[in-house]
């Protein structure tokens, strides 16, 4: 179902044990607050990509979590499996271990895996501050990986150097990256959104065919915002899975609070927005607020109803669902409702396809004279009088996309009842279409002659 394409860009991955600062060095390497930071270990779980720019060289940056091969524990068995995928898919390791802490037994454990791996691996030492710390750079030479590069990921020092040592050994790519490592521009950006442990995850994963994030029954495994780009029947998407979002009252611990914010920043970059529903609890008051911040943020909606495959069949209807949802989401009611399992596969197309269709209705441009001809007849239906001035429509415009927003100039913009806002932007809706995307209304002050005589009644 899916595919790749190569690019030129090396790949190099960031690989060492937790809390080695493995996080701060790629949102330096990047030029940007992409990964959660935090002084506790095990923050980063799944794979995070960026792009590296240096005096016109070029990279992919893959960030990993913090790397434990000997623990048993299941989740942190998870984060070993995407550290392994991310060293397969480099072209060259980047070992980070800490200056503070010296050669520490489980650094000497992941040198062995890297001498085995066959991958070309430069090793930085970080958190060197001061003399200190320099004066304890020759024990890493028993690591095997020649002279150590010194930096500060957090204050920047010797990274300008560990970039030139990077450029200088890295070899040409040697075949096409992972489909999260590929860059494409003209991809849709999908915002997988939900509460915690409705199958975000496993919904991912299923869309691009491979464990590409953590999946565990622990609510609040992922943390950061991963992004996935892949391509389907040749179209490309780019899929932003996310933390669950709890209620407020409920979110405590600072870590989580940072996840949820990244979130809820990535709708702001993203086209199209997932919200996930889990078919067991139907549709929740946190469900709700969801669906709110996509609305608000202005993205296409699509409305995933997941885990369909554990609703017995014939206990309800696929009709009566939507028509719940529809009920208690009434604000998405332009919504398209699609019925996924992680599991089984079923009705991954349909959601691609539903992607593709609310997408292409946000970009939709509508002439001018159609959209004034609408908002005429809608007025000329239902007159309304605003103390005893009638409205009037000057003119009116689509001024953007994404959301598919129009202005509007009237006689008396600022007394126009929210209600008969609404009204209008139905009546644009039903003559339009604009599947899956909110639509904005902006009333403006007429201009000239009709903008006199409707003050003189004041």
């Amino acid at each position: 179902m899916t595919s790749t394409e190569s690019v030129v860009r090396p790949v190099l991955a960031i690989v060492g044990r937790p809390n080695v600062g493995k996080s701060t060095l790629f949102n330096r390497l990047v030029g940007r607050r992409r990964a959660l930071v935090r002084d506790v270990a095990g923050v980063t779980r799944d794979r995070l990509y960026g792009r590296l720019e240096f005096e016109r060289w070029q990279a992919t940056v893959v960030d990993t979590g913090g790397f434990d091969p000997l623990s048993e524990e299941p989740l942190i068995e998870g984060v070993r499996r995407q550290v392994l995928v991310a060293i397969d898919e480099a072209d060259l390791v980047l070992f980070l271990v800490d200056a503070r802490d010296g050669v520490t037994g489980l650094d000497s454990e992941i040198a062995g895996l890297l001498h085995r791996s066959s991958r070309p691996v430069v090793l930085v030492v970080n958190k060197v501050e001061g003399a200190a710390q320099e004066a304890a750079l020759g024990e890493f030479y028993r690591l095997g990986f020649g002279e150590p590069i010194a930096v500060s990921s957090e204050h920047g020092r010797g990274v300008a150097e560990m970039l030139e040592r990077v450029r200088a050994v890295s070899p040409r790519p040697s075949g096409p990256p992972a489909p999260a490592a590929l860059a494409l521009e003209s991809a849709v950006g999908i915002a997988i959104v939900g509460r915690p442990n409705v199958g975000k995850s496993s919904l991912v994963n299923a869309m691009v065919g491979a464990e590409r994030v953590l999946v565990d029954s622990i609510p609040g495994t992922t943390r950061d915002a991963v992004d996935t780009a892949i391509v389907v029947d040749r179209r490309p998407y780019v899929l932003i899975d996310t933390a669950g979002i709890r209620r407020k009252g409920r979110v405590t611990e600072a870590l989580e609070k940072l996840a949820v914010v990244m979130a809820l920043k990535s709708l702001e970059r993203c086209q199209v927005a997932v919200v996930v529903l889990d078919a067991s609890d139907g549709v929740t008051a946190q469900d709700a607020h969801i669906a709110g911040y996509a609305h608000e943020a202005g993205r296409a909606v699509v409305i995933a109803v997941n885990k369909w495959d554990l609703v017995p069949p014939g206990l309800i209807r696929k009709a009566e669902v939507v028509e719940q949802i529809h009920d208690r989401l009434a604000f998405l009611d332009y919504a398209p409702v699609c019925f996924t399992s992680a599991v089984t596969g079923r009705g991954l197309r349909e959601l691609f396809a539903a992607v593709d269709e609310v997408a292409a209705a946000a970009r939709r441009r509508v002439p001018t004279i159609e959209v004034l001809e609408t908002l005429q007849a809608a007025l000329a239906r239902r007159p309304i009088s605003i103390r005893g001035v009638p409205l009037t429509i000057q003119s009116a415009a689509q001024v953007g996309v994404g959301p598919p927003t129009f202005g509007v100039r009237v006689n008396r913009p600022d007394d126009v009842h929210f209600s008969y806002e609404r009204y209008l932007t139905r009546a644009l809706r039903e003559a339009f279409g604009f599947t899956g995307s909110p639509i904005r209304l902006s009333l403006r002050k007429a201009v000239g002659r009709q903008a006199r005589r409707s003050g003189a009644r004041r």
